[in-house]
């Protein structure tokens, strides 16, 4: 197997072999599909060298899959003058024309395979720009022959291997520009912590409506897998971004996962309607509902209006909750994830910090404030999350996990479980992250509150995590941050400015409260006597 530093060196070589081709950012938009036919090649040699081996040889191996191409999970339509080499050789030993001839054999191999058809084939290794080539011959023909120094088939790499190398070049982009890369990949950690508290069962559906490279998908299926049955999971997912859809395929395809990825608008359009009524036609009076909905959409976007809301004809934005206000649709996006959940159906989603306390303590009632209310009101908010700091690649600011859950258990009707896991990490380069170890704890820790009766108890195995009341939450106008009612000493350092403020808001309001009703009290009082 590849370790990890070893894969990431491969890559960081990769994009160097073309660097100044174009803007760092768009590196992985030619890395990755060779990478995947890379890997496609050599799952083919495995395949073919196991076949081989019964029937004597990979010449008459190569004769009977291009005869019953059912024998491979994708025939590859490139053949070696000596089939003793790898099929991978065919691309290796270009010489001419290379971008032109790459892009032809992309396309055939996708002609070939109809699953593989706008994923693959979607790069033009031979495009120009003003007359001057995207990625000359030279530079293209240097990325291929470093590609080629590992091999990629069924023993040599994690299935994982499309997943890990588009997460590790978002990351190293995003750093070396200095900015955000465009996307919000989410902390394989955070991925798993999410999907194993919501244990997703075999045969159950799951969706992400902001599916990313399907790492949260795949995290869910992974966490499945233990079950050991031959049931599993049916996946669903939207992707905007058209580089980004596709690398979702492939990873879907790399895992062996069976799933359905569309491509669009998800809060404009979303793709997945409920099921066709008698004549054969969508229903568009409402979304297709799930057991499970996991996502991590892009925090604090402010480009939908009210007039979003109000065009909306899905049931996705309730009277009484509805427009979260300009600022921000992360509850915007709650709504669409509730509206996408069955009459049992349980979420997690990552948000911005600031979408669990934002409004709460103001003088002035927000509109993101009420639909948070609305939430909290009608019972339908499991636990919320607290994260470290600097986990994501694109922001230093901690994040949180919100859970839904449409049937809570009884013991946690009109509660909610916090649990604040702000010092759950340890120091990486450049990035924090969460070890294993904390991962277990803090998942033992919240499967504690939701499963057992006495959940107003503290958990013994992480202090920091209890569960509140709909009155209390009321009390504190609001606001779920877990910081707000756990404080851990020397994490408070690290919690957010506007966070603080509110606190400090709502300390005030208390305070003039207190004013008041000391005044009232004291008018009444006869101090004619004294």
């Amino acid at each position: 197997m590849i370790a990890e530093k070893s894969l990431e060196q491969w890559l960081w070589d990769a994009a160097c072999s073309i660097r100044g081709a174009k803007e760092a950012a768009k590196y992985k938009d030619f890395i990755l599909p060779l990478v995947f036919t890379k890997r496609l090649c050599d799952v083919f040699d495995d395949e073919l060298n196991r076949i081989a081996n019964e029937i004597g040889g990979r010449a008459k191996a190569f004769k009977l899959v291009k005869r019953d191409k059912k024998l491979v999970r994708f025939y590859i339509a490139l053949e070696p003058d000596d089939p003793e080499q790898p099929v991978w050789s065919v691309i290796r030993k270009l010489a001419d024309n290379i971008g032109e001839q790459l892009t032809s054999h992309l396309r055939a191999i996708a002609d070939e395979n109809p699953k593989l058809k706008g994923i693959i084939d979607r790069v033009d290794f031979n495009a120009t720009t003003h007359g001057q080539r995207d990625i000359s011959d030279d530079r293209l023909s240097a990325l291929i022959e470093q590609i080629s120094l590992k091999r990629l088939g069924l023993n040599d790499v994690e299935p994982d291997i499309i997943g890990r190398s588009y997460e590790y070049l978002i990351r190293k982009f995003a750093e070396g520009s200095g900015q955000s890369a465009g996307e919000f990949y989410t902390p394989k950690e955070v991925g798993l912590m999410m999907a194993r508290i919501l244990a997703p069962q075999p045969g159950m559906e799951v969706y992400d409506p902001c599916c990313g490279s399907a790492g949260l998908l795949i995290a869910c299926a992974q966490t499945c897998e233990v079950s050991k049955t031959s049931q599993v999971l049916k996946i669903y997912g939207q992707e905007y971004t058209a580089t980004t859809w596709a690398m979702a395929n492939m990873n879907m395809i790399i895992h062996d996962l069976e799933g359905v990825i569309e491509i669009g608008d998800t809060f404009k359009n979303p793709k997945f309607r409920a099921s066709k009524n008698l004549l054969g036609l969508q229903d568009l009076t409402g979304l297709k509902t799930f057991d499970c909905v996991v996502t991590n959409p892009m925090w604090n976007q402010n480009w939908f209006t009210e007039k979003d809301y109000d065009a909306d004809e899905l049931g996705r934005f309730p009277k009484g909750a509805g427009f979260p206000g300009k600022q921000s649709a992360d509850w915007g996006w709650a709504q669409h994830v509730l509206a996408s959940l069955n009459s049992a159906g349980r979420a997690a989603i990552v948000l911005d910090t600031g979408a669990a306390s934002r409004g709460s303590g103001s003088a002035n009632t927000t509109k993101e404030k009420q639909v948070r209310q609305w939430f909290v009101e009608h019972d339908l908010i499991e636990g919320v999350i607290y994260l470290p700091e600097n986990l994501f690649y694109n922001t230093t600011a901690p994040g949180i996990v919100l859970f839904l859950n449409t049937q809570k258990p009884d013991a946690l009707k009109n509660k909610l479980i916090l649990l604040n896991a702000n010092r759950e990490f340890e120091k990486g380069d450049p990035k924090n992250y969460i070890p294993d170890a904390a991962i277990e704890r803090i998942v033992t820790a919240y499967q504690h509150q939701f499963q057992t009766s006495q959940v107003l108890e503290t958990c013994e195995v992480f202090p920091h995590v209890r569960v509140v009341t709909r009155e209390e939450i009321a009390k504190n106008d609001y606001n779920i941050s877990p910081s707000r009612y756990i404080h851990t000493s020397e994490g408070e350092a690290y919690r957010p400015i506007a966070e603080i403020v509110e606190d400090l808001n709502v300390l005030e309001r208390e305070a003039a409260d207190v004013d008041r009703q000391l005044k009232m009290i004291l008018n009444q009082i006869d101090l004619t006597g004294f």
